[in-house]
């Protein structure tokens, strides 16, 4: 008893050593972000313009309405947690790593790259099909968009050396990933209780691309888990009510939510033995259900009306204002609200500016990460202030 005690003593004091020194460098000089459409700053944006696959970008305008420049690039009306995080550690909006082909077109690529691609899995592609509808899945998995990573190291930071270096002091964003995968077996026909066998494989693809950052130098990383996916409007909309359960507080889907909280529990579970076999390293769990979720349960606190708490601002119709059969945002049927800031969903699959922005103060100047992000970086809360605010 007396080792164990002994030996977690001396994790907590390397973790504090390591928020010192982080705190005297001004936490972290670059951003790296992996994921899907949740993270997604312009590459599958920037693989569509250029590939002869058939690779298609569904969040053309109104999306990027109400962001710097109306890009488009982004699955949201405006910013993204990513895009938050970035400006509160006084970094610039992190680049797609296909600007330029790799990091040929990306300025500053020494701050950060962001890797995630919209509607990307976190098991290969091959492995998504087998399990999903005959719609072929984007070959932008975790492995690969960790490849794409790699390959740009060296010309990001140098020799082997000065990278591992390099990414040590950089803060790495591992997701969200997880959801896609879960989605398109669910469009696949299968049904939620169907789910349970994929997350011991999406986690463990989790797991091993964190170990690999690891061992490339990784000591700061912070993981997500998934969102509350059964307040959401797509969810809502294509799941008939019979034989389904709603929470009697914020009308989600119970058993899409259970399912979330699974993943999640999973996910701390690992992230935890990870943490026992490397204690210098900070993995922080980002708690995304559970920051998203408190604004379901008071969304008037929030400044959400009861029109936009589980309705999406720009749809094609439907009590949900989301109708695939009919089409989706951006195509000729939208139906788009006066006000996004009042409204949780933007398109029935991501968020609003506003939401984010809500989630991210939760997570990296509130209690929402483990351990709790501002204790480790206090000057992002301060850099913050500095950054516009809604």
């Amino acid at each position: 008893m007396a080792s164990y005690s002994s030996s977690r003593l001396f994790a907590a004091f390397l973790v504090l050593l390591w928020s010192c020194r982080l705190y005297a460098n001004g936490c972290y000089p670059s951003l790296f972000s992996f994921g899907d459409s949740i993270a997604d700053t312009g590459n599958l944006k920037q693989l569509a313009a250029t590939s002869n696959d058939g690779t298609f970008f569904p969040c053309v305008p109104p999306y990027g309405k109400d962001f710097i420049g109306h890009s488009t690039g982004r699955c949201s009306n405006g910013r993204l947690i990513v895009d938050f995080l970035a400006e509160s550690l006084g970094l610039p909006l992190l680049p797609p790593y296909f600007h330029g082909q790799g990091t040929g077109g990306v300025v500053e690529p020494r701050k950060g790259v962001n890797y995630a691609v919209c509607s990307a899995t976190a098991l290969d592609a091959s492995i998504s099909e087998a399990g999903s509808s005959d719609r072929p899945v984007l070959n932008a998995s975790l492995g690969v968009q960790l490849s794409w990573f790699k390959e740009s190291l060296l010309s990001i930071c140098g020799n082997t050396s000065d990278c591992r270096n390099f990414i040590g002091r950089s803060l790495i964003l591992v997701g969200e990933i997880g959801g896609a995968d879960y989605s398109h077996i669910l469009q696949a026909g299968k049904l939620i209780d169907d789910l349970e066998p994929y997350v011991t494989l999406v986690i463990d693809v989790i797991a091993s691309t964190i170990n690999e950052l690891i061992e490339m130098g990784a000591r700061t990383l912070v993981v997500p888990g998934n969102f509350p996916i059964g307040c959401f409007p797509s969810y809502l909309a294509t799941t008939g009510p019979d034989n389904q359960e709603y929470d009697p507080i914020t009308g989600c889907l119970t058993k899409f939510n259970e399912f979330a909280e699974y993943h999640n529990k999973m996910l701390q579970t690992k992230l935890i033995q990870i943490r026992e076999l490397n204690p210098d390293v900070v993995i922080m769990y980002a708690d995304y259900y559970n920051s998203l979720m408190q604004i379901y349960r008071s969304p008037h606190e929030y400044g959400f009306t009861n029109n936009g708490t589980l309705k999406a601002c720009c749809g094609c119709g439907g009590p949900f204002n989301y109708n695939m059969t009919i089409g989706r945002c951006g195509d000729a049927c939208t139906i788009l609200c006066d006000e996004p800031d009042t409204y949780i969903s933007w398109d029935g699959m991501h968020l609003t500016e506003r939401a984010y922005k809500l989630v991210f103060k939760s997570l990296f100047q509130g209690p929402y990460t483990t351990p709790e992000f501002y204790s480790m970086c206090p000057t992002s809360t301060s850099q913050a202030k500095l950054s516009s605010s809604l």
